[in-house]
């Protein structure tokens, strides 16, 4: 019944021309459908590669202490900063310092002697040339000088000899950085064979160390060995909690051998790692960066490279590879094969199969069958491109990034 009643409606509205205007707007069967389309063009982007690295300290030191004694005092406090030439601990003195004391003595004591034995010898000689005194009188004098100045020379060393071991009872910070836990507390016995007391680990700046495969190690050579080398990239990293680091670093290493077992090559930056604004050495957090922590490294070329880009949404893949909808002369879409480089997540780039200034089909791709015809419109604004890096005079770019250089469909 509420059929019939609707069929009785629209005929009686027809001939007033009161039909919805809905069913007017409808296309006919056989309209092409509606895409949105863009231009493939020719664009700025900033070359990147990923790769997991890690974190590693500059300066690393274990302190060992180099006389046996008694641990009287440690001076320090675990986990904060520690500055060079910082007294840490201190082994028993007395000791020691009756060492220096006696090896005084005896130096004293031989230069007495050495006195002695010089005006000896000048007797001696103005004997002989008085022709009152025989030869070997000034002969036995000379010996006799000669030994105690050797005797002196060789007591002032063992005097040097006390005297260090006297100060290696202070044990002082060899560089700048953070220590850690002691191993051994106050009133133990220590020695050189006693193992590390404590590890200082330097701050800033801080090494950052990552594996690519030789195959990429080679591409990256070829991209960027003419444009400078090392010059021609800076290191960013991606924290652990995802966010960008907000210091840049350099490259200033690659190992000379592949590793047999993986065939990677080791590569090595260099990266700031400043205290944070208001947090004193040592407090928990004070730096970004620590010794041993895990971290993305990207690896950005410093100028930007020209690219033919086009919109990510617009390329489809299959069993035989990437390829898009391009809109022919006649208004038809046509499948196009093509070959993907780096890429970002809103911009593919494409290497080859695709000529600058093609319409290609980025939005309704559901709509659309091979060889058949489409109405194609403006495509959605792609996503503002970021700024580029501070104090470049160069254009915006965007960031193509690739896990071990390759390329990111």
């Amino acid at each position: 019944m509420p059929c019939r009643i609707g069929v009785l409606l629209s005929a009686l509205l027809l001939p007033l021309g009161l039909v919805p205007t809905v069913a007017r707007a409808q296309p006919a069967p056989g309209t092409p459908p509606a895409v949105g389309a863009v231009r493939a063009e020719r664009q700025q982007i900033t070359q990147s590669d990923e790769f997991i690295g890690r974190i590693q300290a500059v300066n690393r030191v274990a302190l060992v202490a180099r006389v046996t004694g008694f641990l009287e005092k440690r001076l320090f406090v675990e986990g904060t900063e520690v500055k060079k030439d910082a007294l840490l601990y201190e082994i028993e003195r007395p000791p020691f310092q009756a060492q220096v004391d006696s090896a005084k003595a005896n130096v004293d004591q031989l230069e007495a002697q050495h006195v002695n034995a010089k005006t000896a010898l000048d007797r001696a000689q103005y004997l002989v040339e008085k022709n009152a005194g025989p030869q070997s009188n000034v002969d036995s004098a000379l010996a006799s000088e000669r030994s105690l100045a050797a005797q002196i020379e060789g007591a002032k060393a063992q005097l040097k000899t006390a005297q260090i071991n006297l100060d290696y009872t202070e044990i002082r910070a060899p560089i700048d950085g953070r220590i850690t836990t002691t191993a051994i507390t106050e009133g133990n016995v220590v020695s050189p064979t006693s193992g590390t007391l404590a590890t200082i680990v330097s701050q800033d700046p801080m090494y950052v160390l990552f594996s690519v495969a030789q195959r990429t190690g080679l591409d990256l050579r070829n991209r960027y060995a003419a444009k400078g080398g090392f010059a021609a990239v800076v290191i960013k990293l991606r924290l652990p909690d995802g966010r960008i680091y907000e210091k840049e670093g350099k490259l200033d290493y690659v190992a000379p051998t592949v590793a047999e077992n993986t065939d990677t090559v080791t590569l090595r930056g260099e990266i700031p790692n400043a205290l944070l604004p208001g947090l004193k050495p040592g407090e928990v957090g004070s730096r970004e960066l620590a010794d041993g922590e895990f971290v993305t490294v990207l690896l950005e070329g410093v100028q930007p490279i020209e690219v033919l880009g086009i919109p990510r949404a617009a390329v489809l893949s299959d069993q035989q590879g990437d390829y898009v909808y391009v809109v022919d002369a006649e208004g038809k879409a046509q499948i196009r094969r093509i070959q993907l480089g780096q890429s970002t997540p809103s911009t593919a780039v494409v290497t080859s199969g695709l000529n600058e200034g093609e319409l290609v089909i980025s939005e309704g791709l559901q709509r659309v069958r091979p060889g058949a015809a489409v109405s194609p419109g403006p495509a959605n604004p792609a996503p503002a491109i970021s700024p580029p890096r501070a104090g470049s005079s160069k254009p915006p770019a965007t960031t193509a990034s690739g896990s071990s250089g390759g390329p990111r469909p």
